[in-house]
């Protein structure tokens, strides 16, 4: 899906899109062109629809925008205010948050494994969580097709179902050579991926050059992101994507039983585009705020909040890394970042007091964030220099702990507002004993793994990754905000297709598991429309109301 002229993207696409004017019914509008967005619009533009992207960032240009620096790429991350609390407030950027076309995808390491068949059926087997209205086998062909489209290398995976990918795994580098050795000498089982990230050439795409610039946006355009990979096929059927339009209302028919479309900002003026049928994809916290702020006198607490539902359940992963020194040197940025994986503490084990688990796989901190583990020890001054001149001997480990969905961590709406004059998200996020002993659990293992392997000194920091949750399915309207093909129970033309839907959250990186859900979706929704379905086309809607 890329030109083969050396070019990073094919402009022509752009310059050739079809574009729709706001007072065109156009047959979908998504908000947010990330995991979600992307692979709805590039699924729909196929099956014949027109659609419209709204996109609240820039179109990234890999050529002109991106760079392989740290501190150069801290554009490509959502950073506009937003408000955190509770008992422990997540820090919000560069870990969990994207900004333009892509989303977050363009900055995430490219880690790419699947969900395992007890995560749909924690409350049943573990009682915890909550059991997902979807079993495992209802995405398993989704996951594969996704796969074989990004594409992911990587071992067999022996975990959950055991699968295995596409591509063949990437060569190890050294801070994958230290977890292997060290996971070997403790009989732990470890492989190598799985990650989307092309080994060998994949069409148009090169092969990655192993330099660890993977959370710069990857200019290479070895690893997979929307941009390169569905976006442009969507340009190509037919999909337009506006960049740079905030969306600020979801908007309904006077009675309030259906979305005519969304109102959004572009280049200082506020817009209307109608639309038979919206699909929010805007994430964990802009998904949530997107649907507070559209309440209006028949959802005066919010679309879709009848329930008290909108916000909730919002989940982070655990994301504690821990680093070990070595007498040779390892230059743990020479590979993909998770470069080898195991996935052998991911279940729950009754022998431990706490229920679910976490997995564990190499992660490789660029000198910034480096310096961010080191400072966090307490090293300053020359003791902080002389750390980052050692810094070729570190190897590092990360680990992604399952926190359980509560209630009380949710999005709702702060007093403070953005630039264009609306609430902004407040997050408030506190941690569970059990989450607590997760993290204790994963930083032991990790440690042991690196002193396996010979580290002389181990340090930990303790952090947090991945944002899911906060408008989740449901069998039922009580239960969650949407049913297992990603309907809102209260308004059926509008979708929610992104990670705020997840009931639980695993111990991986959601990416592929968003794809596949809206791959799924996606299917569900073109061969309704085949066999004569047809969304509800209302005439006119509604002013809102903040």
């Amino acid at each position: 899906m890329l030109p083969n002229d050396g070019t990073r993207f094919d402009k022509a696409l752009i310059e050739n899109m079809r574009r729709h004017r706001d007072a065109d019914e156009v047959d979908l509008v998504i908000v947010g062109c990330g995991a979600g967005g992307s692979t709805l619009a590039q699924r729909m533009a196929r099956a014949g629809w027109s659609v419209v992207v709204l996109e609240a960032g820039p179109f990234w240009d890999p050529d002109a925008h991106w760079v392989s620096d740290e501190a150069g790429s801290h554009h490509l991350y959502w950073t506009e205010p937003r408000v955190i609390s509770g008992s422990d407030p997540v820090p919000l950027g560069s870990n969990n948050s994207g900004r333009g076309v892509g989303g977050s995808m363009v900055h995430f390491a490219g880690y790419a494994p699947r969900l395992h068949p007890s995560d749909f059926h924690t409350r049943t087997v573990d009682g915890v969580g909550q059991d997902w209205p979807i079993e495992y086998a209802d995405l398993r062909p989704y996951y594969e097709r996704i796969e074989r489209e990004l594409p992911v290398a990587g071992q067999h995976w022996p975990w959950g179902d055991p699968h295995g990918y596409p591509h063949a795994p990437h060569p190890v580098g050294g801070n994958g050579e230290v977890f292997l050795r060290g996971a070997a000498a403790l009989g732990i089982e470890a492989r190598v991926g799985p990650v989307a990230i092309t080994n060998g050439r994949f069409g148009n795409r090169p092969h990655c050059i192993y330099r660890g610039f993977c959370l710069q946006g990857c200019k290479v355009n070895a690893k997979a992101s929307p941009l390169i990979t569905h976006v442009p096929d969507a340009l190509a059927h037919g999909a337009e994507i506006r960049s740079d339009a905030m969306v600020s209302a979801i908007e309904t028919d006077r009675e309030g039983r259906y979305v005519t479309g969304v109102r959004y900002f572009l280049r200082g003026r506020e817009h209307f585009q109608a639309a038979r049928m919206v699909a929010v994809a805007g994430y964990s916290l802009e998904t949530p705020r997107l649907l507070l702020n559209s309440a209006n006198k028949h959802h005066p607490d919010g679309l879709c909040n009848e329930h008290d539902l909108v916000g909730r359940y919002l989940m982070v992963q655990g994301a504690p890394q821990t680093a070990g020194r070595f007498a040779e040197e390892v230059r743990m940025y020479k590979a993909p970042p998770p470069e080898v994986s195991c996935e052998e503490f991911y279940e729950t084990d009754p022998a431990k007091p706490y229920r679910r688990g976490f997995s564990v796989q190499n992660v490789s901190p660029l000198p910034i964030t480096w310096a961010e583990h080191v400072s966090a020890q307490g090293h300053w001054g020359e003791n902080l220099r002389t750390y980052m001149s050692d810094y070729v001997h570190w190897s590092t480990l990360g680990a992604l702990c399952e926190f359980l969905p509560l209630p009380q961590n949710r999005v709702t709406l702060a007093d403070q507002r953005d630039r264009y004059g609306l609430p902004v998200v407040d997050m408030s996020y506190s941690m569970c004993d059990n989450d607590r002993a997760l993290m204790k659990a994963a930083q032991a293992r990790m440690e042991e793994i690196l002193h396996a392997a010979g580290a002389a000194e181990v340090m930990t920091i303790q952090r947090f990754a991945h944002l899911v949750g906060g408008a989740r399915m449901g069998r039922t309207a009580q239960e969650g905000v949407v049913d297992a093909s990603l309907r809102t129970f209260s308004i059926p033309n509008l979708l929610i297709t992104d990670g705020s839907v997840f009931p639980t959250q695993g111990s991986v990186n959601p990416a592929l598991t968003i794809m596949a859900l809206v791959d799924r979706a996606a299917r569900l929704l073109a061969d309704g429309a085949r066999a004569g379905m047809r969304s509800p086309d209302p005439t006119q809607h509604e002013e809102y109301s903040t």
